[in-house]
Order: C-alpha cells, then sequence, then structure tokens
C-alpha cells in the first residue's frame, strides 16, 4: 500500500504522469549584471598594467580577459544561460577570429622572408637615401595612405610597408613611435577611403536604408580628409623639429646594410607581388603568405652568403641550408649575422612564433566580448544610451562613444561596429537622419579607433608586428583620435550632417506620429533584422 500511495503521489490527476519540466528561460540582465564584468574587467586590467607595465602584453593582460571572461559567463549563468549556450557562444567568438589569426600567421611568416631576402633592407636602403629625417614622419603618413587605399588593408600596410618605416626610423635615430604613428594614421585613412575595404563594405550593410558603399566613402571622407590634413601639418612640424638621436650618418648606413645583404632592386619584387595580390582581390592570408614564400624562395638566389650564416650548419648542402632557411624564417623568424649591431637587431625578426602572444590576446578578448554578447549585457549597456539621446549631437556622440567604449569593453572592431550599426538605426531613421550619417560615426568610433587599444585585435596586431607598445604610438594616432571628436562636432553643428526624405528602417516611426506609434525606448532590434 505505501509503494502505490507513493506511485499516485508522482502521478498528475486522475493517475496520468506530470507533464514535462520545460526548460528555464534566460531572464533579461539588469543594469548591475550588465556592470559587473565590466568592472571586473577594469580591476583586471589595471592591476596588471600596474604591475607589469609594458610586459603586460606578454600575457598578464591574457590571463585577466580570460579571467574576466570566466566571471561573465558565471553571471550569464545565473540569469539562466546553460553551460552549453555559453560554450558554444565564447567558441563562436573564437571561430570568428579565425581569418585575423591566420593573417596574423602569415604576416608574422611575411616579415621573416623578407627579411632573409633583403625586401625590408632594401627598402630602408631606399628610405634612408630619399627621405630627409625633416619630411619623414609626413613622407610615411602620405605614402601608407596610398599604399593603403590601393590595398584596402590598414594591416597589410602596416605589416608591409610600416615594418620598413619603423626600421628606417631606427636608422636615422628618429622617434620608432612617432614613425608608428604616422604609418597608422596613413593605413587606416587608405582603408576607410577605398571600397575594397572589408569594414567599408560591412557598415553600409550592417545600417541599412539602401545606403551604398560609395555614399557611405563620400560622407565619410568630410570627416577622414580633414583628420589626415591635420595629422599631416602635425607630422610636418615634427620632422621640422626632430633631433635625431644615435643615427649613424646615411652613407655609414648604406654600407652596413650593403655588407649584411645585396641591395638590389630584384629584392622589391615580393613587395609588387603581395600589391598585384590584393589588387586582384586575393584572400589576404593567401595573398600575404604567397608573397612570403616568393621571398623565402628568392633568398637562397639574392642572399646565400646570409642565408648561410642565418643556417649556420655546415654539413648542409646548399638545397638543405634553402629549405632549412625557409623554414626557420617562416616559423620563428630570421636572425641576421652580419656583425653590425644596428642591422641585426633590427632585422632580426619574425616568424609565425612571434606572433603567438598576439594571437592569445585576441582569443581572450573575443572571448569575452562573445559571451558578454550572448547573455546580453552588452545590449543592457546600450539600450539606456539609445533610449535618451534627444538631440541630433547627442544622438552622434552616443554613437562614437559606444564604439570607443566597445572597443575597450569587447576588444574587437567588428563588435564595436556591428552593435552600434544595429542598435541606432532606428533611432536615426525616427529622427529623419540619412543613414550615411549612422554609417560614419560607426566607422570613425567603431573601427578607427580599435587600433588605439592594447587588448584589442586591431591594437595587439599593430603593436605585434610593428614592434612598438599601444602606449607609446598612441599619441601619435592623430588622424585616429581626430575622426571621432570631428564626427561629433559636425553633428553639433550640423554640418555634413544630411537628411533624409522619409523613414529608411523598418522600426523607425516618424517624429510627428503618436505617443502609442512609439517604439519602445531602448528596444534592441531582433535577430530577423540583423543584415
Amino acid at each position: 500500500m505505501a509503494k502505490a500511495s507513493s506511485r499516485h503521489r508522482d502521478n498528475g490527476p486522475h493517475g496520468n504522469p506530470p507533464p514535462p519540466r520545460l526548460p528555464r528561460l534566460p531572464r533579461e540582465p539588469t543594469l548591475v549584471d550588465a556592470l559587473l564584468p565590466i568592472v571586473v574587467l577594469i580591476v583586471l586590467l589595471a592591476t596588471t598594467i600596474v604591475l607589469f607595465g609594458i610586459d603586460a602584453t606578454n600575457g598578464p593582460l591574457q590571463v585577466a580577459l580570460l579571467l574576466s571572461a570566466a566571471f561573465a559567463s558565471l553571471m550569464a549563468f545565473k540569469n539562466g544561460f546553460t553551460v552549453a549556450g555559453v560554450a558554444d557562444a565564447a567558441v563562436g567568438g573564437v571561430t570568428s577570429a579565425i581569418g585575423a589569426i591566420f593573417i596574423l600567421l602569415a604576416v608574422g611568416a611575411l616579415i621573416g622572408t623578407w627579411n632573409m631576402a633583403g625586401t625590408i633592407p632594401t627598402v630602408v636602403d631606399v628610405g634612408i637615401r630619399l627621405l630627409s629625417p625633416a619630411w619623414f614622419y609626413l613622407a610615411t603618413a602620405v605614402i601608407c595612405a596610398l599604399v593603403g587605399a590601393v590595398t584596402g588593408s590598414s594591416w597589410t600596410t602596416a605589416g608591409t610597408l610600416g615594418v620598413a618605416f619603423v626600421g628606417m626610423a631606427r636608422v636615422m635615430g628618429l622617434s620608432d613611435a612617432t614613425a608608428a604613428g604616422a604609418v597608422i594614421c596613413g593605413a587606416y585613412f587608405g582603408d576607410k577611403m577605398t571600397p575594397l575595404s572589408e569594414t567599408t563594405i560591412l557598415v553600409p550593410k550592417l545600417v541599412g536604408g539602401g545606403l551604398t558603399v560609395g555614399q557611405h566613402v563620400r560622407n565619410m571622407f568630410w570627416t577622414a580628409g580633414p583628420a589626415l590634413g591635420i595629422s599631416l601639418v602635425i607630422f610636418m612640424f615634427l620632422g621640422f623639429a626632430a633631433e635625431p638621436e644615435g643615427a649613424i650618418s646615411t652613407d655609414v648606413a648604406r654600407e652596413a646594410l650593403g655588407n649584411a645583404f645585396n641591395i638590389s632592386a630584384l629584392n622589391i619584387l615580393p613587395l609588387v607581388a603581395l600589391v598585384v595580390f590584393a589588387a586582384l582581390r586575393y584572400p589576404p592570408f593567401l595573398s600575404i603568405l604567397g608573397s612570403s614564400l616568393l621571398a623565402g624562395l628568392m633568398a637562397p638566389f639574392t642572399q646565400w652568403e646570409a642565408v648561410k650564416a642565418f643556417v649556420d650548419n655546415p654539413d648542409y648542402g646548399p638545397v638543405s641550408t634553402s629549405l632549412h632557411a625557409i623554414y626557420a624564417s617562416m616559423a620563428t623568424g630570421f636572425v641576421s649575422h652580419s656583425g653590425v649591431p644596428q642591422v641585426d637587431e633590427l632585422f632580426s625578426r619574425g616568424g609565425m612564433a612571434s606572433l603567438l602572444t598576439t594571437i592569445w590576446l585576441v582569443l581572450g578578448a573575443l572571448s569575452f566580448a562573445a559571451v558578454m554578447e550572448h547573455a546580453g549585457f552588452l545590449q543592457r549597456l546600450l539600450a539606456p544610451i539609445v533610449s535618451r539621446t534627444r538631440r541630433r549631437g547627442s544622438l552622434i556622440a552616443a554613437v562614437n562613444g559606444s564604439g570607443i567604449g566597445l572597443n575597450v569593453i569587447a576588444g574587437d572592431q567588428y563588435v564595436a561596429d556591428v552593435l552600434p550599426a544595429r542598435m541606432f538605426r532606428a533611432e536615426f531613421s525616427k529622427r529623419g537622419l540619412a543613414p550615411q550619417v549612422l554609417s560614419r560615426a560607426v566607422e570613425d568610433s567603431g573601427t578607427v579607433t580599435s587600433v588605439l587599444v592594447p587588448w584589442n585585435t586591431c591594437g595587439a596586431y599593430i603593436s605585434g608586428v610593428l614592434g612598438v607598445s599601444t602606449a607609446a604610438y598612441l599619441p601619435y594616432c592623430f588622424f585616429n583620435i581626430l575622426s571621432p571628436l570631428l564626427d561629433v562636432l559636425y553633428g553639433y553643428l550640423g554640418f555634413k550632417v544630411p537628411k533624409a526624405e522619409q523613414p529608411w528602417h523598418e522600426d523607425a516611426v516618424p517624429a510627428t506620429a503618436t505617443a502609442t506609434q512609439q517604439p519602445a525606448p531602448g528596444s534592441i532590434p531582433t535577430e530577423k533584422e540583423a543584415p
């Protein structure tokens, strides 16, 4: 009887089994939920920077990001998100960076083989002959702007010519931090002013409203053009005021380079190949890796003495020495044995292994960003900003602030582009602002300022390939700092802020509509609205 009674209690009415228990749905995060992971991130990052200084990016920052991601995961579990869901989100965030990781590895290989083949030494030789210290920074920014527009990639420009220009600055006794800033200013301007750039294509699609890439680029020029112009003027004055320290004379520098490498126009072939590959729109990874392999194959024919000294194995024949050199330079980088300290220090760089710490930084940042977005924490932080902006200037300022903030919090420029573009588009349409106003604000903040954050994918990459810390080059990234400031200024002045004739987004409600027709304040676009 007792057993029968027990079975009866386990069943529902009339002895039927109870209905299956439905899974608990995740709760909407509170503002405190969203803020706590940010507070933990800030505390951990600040601690690592105080304790380790510029060496923080060699591991401590990565640990801080992963610990912050773990804390954000615990907050997501508290709100009802499953372990599997959070894990899938983190994996998805890392997966989104696979393309960037492959490019990082290819650039590491390229720097190694370009040094071994004499490509970078030849560019440095030409540069120190043609460029005087007074005009060096200005010329660097202009040349990188032109190459960035041709290749459509700030990463490719910085990883190739940027490395050479920073090397020239060191030979000429100039500031490598200022040179890095000039490289970044030019490369990012060129990237934004071409329809070949990934973000220049992506952002108009995210904003919608029938916005074309051409309209987007033309409207963006009104901030990018003056920002670069002011930057060039500043670089000109910095060049005139520069006092080279520890520089060796041009003749001595060229003689040292000539003793270490066979300087020849043929050495420029890998650079020409890279530009051709980019113009033909080959995938960046294949373009960079192809140019790297070409340089590696050329090196035994053009730089045999340097290759033989690099391998330093008398038991190897020519073929074994060549193959060893190609593999080693691509994997761990080229090491110069010229006997001239300045030359050996400058050109002993590169290799895929040299960027593994940068890749670790990227993975940590994207894991944190993915969990924050999956749990709705980033949207919760942005929603009050969207709903409380009342004027045109404050609305544009809110987009720029959101883009910069997401670059710091999420550590990835694509998160900083996607979220503001999606969350602000209905509000811009409702206020009668043309879609290119929003797209320019997104690019001027989300894309352009990403390189200023050490743990951001862009900041980690640029710092890694140029060999200059983010904190060192940040004060000289005038273009990247001025772009969002000019965009906000234009918003308050109403300068070059075109109007839309009618609402262009499906969730937008004209300002003349009744209060009952208004969308809920801070409403977040649903997934089906995403492009």
